[in-house]
């Protein structure tokens, strides 16, 4: 039996790492997220059924307590991400992270009265219990703010003194308890769990919205070093490959998106860059706007030799991607080059819009970053900005008093036509006004997105 345990749980391992490598291409990206669930449940079955130890003991009710909460847990979320709009894929993400921090928190408050005297396993469990917290109550306001319910950022007086010295505390008291190992109560654990819950709030609220997709990142690396600690724990090979594996690849992930920004980690946390509040921050901005009517961007787009698409937010809430898919086909008949200019931070959440385009079947060869789409700008006829703010906004690199000020934008103002397709002229998410609106290359094309596109799509083909 424990040998045929050992080798699910290789496969598991194994799966994992297949899987993961697989998400790095759209193209096989589903595969491969198939693949690691079929390696996690193997891992779970040979668990459940080949695991022996001297407490090992099944009858059952166990079996139907085991498999009831699977077979809830499973409906649940089935019938949730079947049902979750693409606009919401942040809050799930965030919400099944929390999650994931949960279970963590929970095998730390289990297991906490089986190990006292053993200061090896009282380490684990200490250190995913206070990391697992930290990342649900964190993923709880980072869904709350991507849901809009928590619209304005935060900021207690002398937050960052605050938070500093909270987290000395919740260190110096996780420290305690691991050298208290034998003498403490039950109720202790449940006191460090208070403080990391606290913690873990405000860590996430003075956060501003347009660091958002970065927090999410570095929430789910929190949650993967936690289950890390789990496998350690029971040492239980598939549970620390994958936790060492989401860990990994969302630290990774969070320092890519912060190099992508021109900001280090310290200041995406104790920084007001992206705040709501932020939304009087930069010069003031003066000029005139111009319309374009969907007749003449029509004759615009069909007559370009290449047209870049900017997505953004404002895409996905209006579920546009498949009629600007149809677009792009339409002009490519026409002879017309189309790629999509894709910025790292744009949506909610890392590749928000990548996936969001891959859903309508956008090939994965015109989705272009940013650092490689900013050179051919200048050479683009038309830039047909569907929904996207801040990414875009020059401010970044010519206001100094900008709250974005230095971040990389797409450098579309280079290109000979800009147009952008926007519901009005609100800020974008960091809150701050767009200079390239006034811009005299640059016309506006006010109306929902899946509207004025299904408007510019016909009135194209009339041509």
């Amino acid at each position: 039996m424990e040998g045929l345990l050992e080798i699910c749980y290789l496969i598991g391992s194994v799966t994992f790492i297949i899987g993961l490598k697989m998400m790095g291409n759209a193209k096989t990206a589903r595969k491969g997220n198939l693949i690691g669930a079929f390696g996690m449940t193997l891992a779970i079955l040979g668990t459940i059924f080949l695991f022996e130890s001297e407490h090992t003991t099944r009858n059952a009710m166990k079996m139907v307590l085991i498999f009831g909460a699977i077979a809830i847990g499973t409906a649940i979320g089935w019938i949730t991400a079947k049902k979750v709009e693409m606009t919401k894929m942040p809050e799930l993400v965030s919400m099944f992270n929390g999650m994931g921090g949960a279970c963590a928190a929970l095998i730390g408050l289990t297991e906490f009265e089986h190990n006292l005297g053993n200061p090896t396993a009282l380490s684990f469990i200490v250190a995913g219990m206070v990391i697992g917290t930290v990342s649900f109550s964190g993923s709880i306001i980072a869904y709350l703010k991507l849901a809009g319910k928590m619209k304005q950022p935060i900021r207690l007086p002398q937050y960052n003194i605050l938070n500093n010295a909270l987290l000395l505390g919740v260190l110096a008291f996780s420290v305690y308890v691991v050298l208290q190992n034998q003498s403490l109560p039950l109720a202790i654990i449940w006191i460090l769990f208070a403080v990391a819950i606290v913690y873990g709030i405000l860590f996430t609220i003075p956060i501003g919205g347009a660091d958002m997709p970065v927090v999410i990142s570095l929430l789910n690396s929190f949650t993967g070093l936690a289950a890390a600690f789990g496998g350690f724990l029971y040492d239980n090979k598939p549970m620390l490959t994958g936790g060492i594996l989401v860990g990994s690849a969302g630290t990774l992930l969070t320092l890519a998106m912060c190099k992508a920004m021109n900001r280090p980690l310290s200041n995406v946390i104790f920084g007001a860059f992206g705040g709501g509040g932020a939304a009087g921050g930069g010069s003031e901005v003066k000029g005139t706007i111009k319309d374009v009517q969907v007749s003449d961007l029509a004759v615009m787009l069909n007559y370009s030799k290449k047209v870049v698409i900017v997505p953004g937010y404002g895409l996905a809430v209006a579920q546009a991607q498949h009629i600007i898919h149809e677009l792009e086909k339409l002009l490519e008949e026409r002879g017309v080059e189309v790629k999509y200019a894709i910025h790292p931070v744009a949506g909610r959440m890392p590749g928000h819009m990548n996936v969001l385009l891959a859903e309508s079947n956008v090939e994965y060869d015109k989705l272009v970053e940013m650092e490689d789409i900013n050179p051919e700008f200048e050479q683009t006829d038309v830039v047909l900005i569907v929904g996207a703010n801040d990414v875009v906004n020059p401010s970044a690199k010519t206001d100094p008093s900008s709250p974005i000020y230095g971040m990389p934008i797409l450098e579309v103002d280079k290109a000979k036509n800009v147009v952008v397709n926007k519901r009005s002229m609100n800020a974008g998410y960091a809150g701050i006004d767009n200079i390239l609106f006034y811009d005299p290359k640059c016309s506006m094309f006010f109306g929902d997105a899946k509207k004025a596109l299904t408007e510019l799509v016909a009135e194209i083909k009339q041509l």
